[in-house]
């Protein structure tokens, strides 16, 4: 582990789903090809050591790399990381990101945990000195957007569909889990889950809203072994989960070895209607007050994973990100790392990744030319005024009693 540093960190967002084109085919989307990460990877890890950042999430693009079972491409993977590691950068490995390769098929498939792990397990032989891994991206995200909304990958739509997206997900990131620390046990995971709230707009409303807000932890209560309440429990048996299935979480977590990640957009809070309709409300309580909630729950030291805001509003909202996350470390919560994600600014993430029309959102430390932008500037300097400012005995109590 890297000593007791607080982990200032940025990403290069790797999200890789399939979606549905307007002539009814479907489509593969590779932010890393749509970005110019592929041809510029030299020049995105040296803006990363140039802002002064340790630590960088980042993954091999999953699809690309397991080829089939137990077949393996590294050559992309072995040029990238050996590089990060002569630039001294930490990476937060990101193993899968809201996609699958194609021979495994979906997120439905009942597999997948194993091909996973398989792959997990492979990884870490090959690269046995790295100690911080994100095995999968935003659980829920991922189960929501390919089975209970039906805009990636399997396009399902159900709450049975999303059961089993959830599960099968929740169990490959245990699984990866157990497979790299059977070869370095030093392994740490943080796992990066998005951070929701829904608000009532009614009194009729209020019983939904209850729901959402217990829905919101499973992913995490699975990943966790955290016990559910009646509600979610039945709801996971009635959509398709069984006994066996469930009590498999309880029995093979590692909750010990984990750092929990909270990610928080302006996206992230909701307002539920009468009719069942939700929509998105805007920062109504902030990360402070939601981090502090999951908090609660899972007693987990704990990293802001990824947050930012488009253009012209994202050094407010960095500043704003950041006096949270210090006050939660003010108020003794176990904060061990910020981030801003991503390097780069991103493409189609205003249609969710489902238009595939190449629309710049201008959400990164740096734009598609590699120019610093001033939200780069500003956290450059956040970094340098804070690094050898902000407390540490948190975590180094933390990596300490490991």
């Amino acid at each position: 582990m890297r000593g007791n540093k607080f982990m200032f960190a940025t990403g290069i967002e790797n999200s890789y789903p399939t979606i549905l084109l307007p002539d009814g085919s479907t489509k593969r989307v590779d932010e890393m090809e749509k970005t110019g990460h592929y041809q510029h990877w030299q020049t995105d890890f040296k803006l990363v050591q140039d802002s002064g950042i340790e630590f960088l999430r980042y993954g091999p693009p999953y699809y690309k790399t397991h080829t089939a079972p137990g077949v393996y491409d590294w050559d992309f993977t072995d040029d990238t990381f050996h590089a990060l590691r002569e630039m001294n950068i930490t990476p937060i490995v990101d193993l899968c990101h809201f996609g699958i390769p194609d021979w495994i098929g979906d997120f439905q498939n009942p597999d997948f945990p194993h091909y996973f792990a398989e792959y997990a397990k492979a990884f870490a032989q090959r690269f046995p000195y790295l100690q911080l891994y994100t095995p999968v991206n935003e659980i829920f995200i991922a189960a929501m957007f390919s089975a209970q909304y039906g805009w990636w990958n399997e396009r399902l739509q159900g709450d049975r569909h999303f059961v089993t997206a959830l599960k099968h997900i929740a169990k490959a990131n245990v699984m990866a889990m157990h497979a790299i620390l059977s070869v370095q046990p030093e392994a740490a995971f943080i796992q990066s889950e998005s951070s929701e709230y829904f608000h009532a707009t009614d009194p009729l409303a209020t019983p939904l809203a209850r729901f959402l807000n217990q829905k919101r932890f499973l992913s995490l209560d699975l990943t966790y072994g955290y016990p559910l309440n009646v509600a979610m429990y039945e709801y996971l048996l009635s959509n398709g989960m069984s006994k066996a299935e469930y009590h498999w979480f309880l029995d093979n977590q590692i909750k010990a070895r984990c750092i929990m990640g909270n990610d928080y957009y302006v996206t992230n809070e909701h307002i539920v209607h009468p009719d069942g309709t939700t929509q998105a409300s805007g920062e109504i309580f902030g990360y402070y007050v939601i981090t502090h909630q999951y908090y609660r729950r899972y007693r987990l030291p704990i990293m802001h994973t990824e947050t930012n805001i488009r253009m012209p509003s994202c050094v407010e909202w960095l500043i704003k990100q950041w006096a949270n996350v210090h006050r939660l470390k003010h108020d003794g919560i176990p904060v061990i790392g910020f981030t801003w994600y991503s390097l780069l600014h991103q493409v189609d993430w205003d249609s969710a990744l489902r238009n595939d029309v190449g629309n710049i959102n201008e959400l990164g430390l740096y734009d598609l030319d590699r120019k610093i932008m001033p939200v780069g500037e500003a956290y450059r300097d956040l970094i340098r005024k804070w690094k050898d400012i902000i407390s540490e005995e948190s975590y180094g109590l933390i990596f300490h009693n490991w």
